[in-house]
């Protein structure tokens, strides 16, 4: 699997490489353009890559065998309401539930963030904001924006959708882009990036998590809950390995009880999105997809 790890990494690389090099203006190792920046020059990707996969090849996640209690469970989870008709009411509601069992967040479309900062007053529990949700194939500039103004309305984390389909078609200098505008705009805020791991093989997984480091982002994020399929330990457990311990990995999709959130720690995670919040903590099982 090391073996492959770093192929797949030199295939991310040689395809930005080849995709970035009518930009460059140079074969010199320089760069036509400013990347003091964001420090993505296309030159200089194959060893940073390379480098990543090898150092979450060889980490084990302190995560692994933890079997938390209820309340170490609680301050995991992301309490999420991304329906489309979810009312004022349903906002305060899973805001009450936040502060009730100290969740980490709430993790809301970008609309109803203002309110949900409001509610939450000054508990410790995040307001976690949507980005390009659910399908991902928005412009990086609109994603962006969108995230620059959820920040600015309360929220503390960013979760954004990247762009499946250029993953898929090994558009990886649009994927890294797309990412490293999110990242960019939503500062100081972390960003968690969902690669929608239903729709992708395993290849794609890994440049996906590989890009997301690159980018600078947080967190890589198994799915949004409305694509195909949802999290299993046999994603966390690959996501976590490319990523090694520098960064989070977040399981959604699929987990009603503490049991399910158990196996996902234990492949790897430390944070975890649900709707089935309450049931998860309180030992019942949950009956939402998400």
């Amino acid at each position: 699997m090391d073996q492959e790890l770093e192929r797949i990494a030199d295939i991310v690389a040689a395809r930005i490489r080849a995709q970035m090099a009518p930009s460059t203006g140079a074969d010199d190792g320089s760069c036509a353009n400013d990347c003091s920046e964001c420090g993505h020059c296309a030159v200089r990707l194959a060893e940073p890559i390379r480098r990543l996969s090898q150092n979450g090849a060889v980490r084990v996640s302190a995560l692994g065998g933890i079997e938390p209690v209820a309340k170490d469970i609680a301050a995991m989870i992301d309490h999420t309401l991304l329906k489309p008709e979810a009312t004022a009411d349903d906002i305060a509601k899973i805001c009450d539930e936040a502060k009730r069992y100290s969740f980490a967040s709430v993790c809301v479309n970008s609309g109803h963030v203002a309110r949900a900062r409001s509610l939450l007053g000054n508990s410790p529990v995040m307001v976690c904001a949507v980005v390009g949700f659910p399908l991902g194939a928005m412009a990086p500039g609109a994603k962006a924006f969108e995230a620059r103004e959820a920040v600015r309305n309360g929220a503390s984390e960013i979760d954004m959708v990247l762009n499946i389909g250029a993953l898929r078609a090994g558009d990886y200098v649009l994927v890294l882009d797309d990412i490293s505008k999110v990242v960019s705009a939503a500062r100081p805020a972390k960003v968690k990036v969902i690669l929608e791991t239903g729709m992708l093989d395993d290849e794609q997984k890994v440049a996906a998590c590989t890009l997301a480091k690159l980018a600078g982002a947080h967190f890589v994020k198994t799915s949004t809950g409305f694509g195909k399929g949802g999290a299993t330990a046999q994603d966390i457990a690959l996501m976590r390995k490319v990523v090694g311990g520098e960064m989070g990995v977040k399981a959604s999709g699929g987990m009603r009880s503490a049991a399910d959130v158990k196996k996902m720690v234990t492949a790897g995670a430390d944070r975890i999105g649900a709707s089935a919040s309450v049931s998860i903590v309180t030992g019942q099982t949950g009956s939402s997809s998400y």
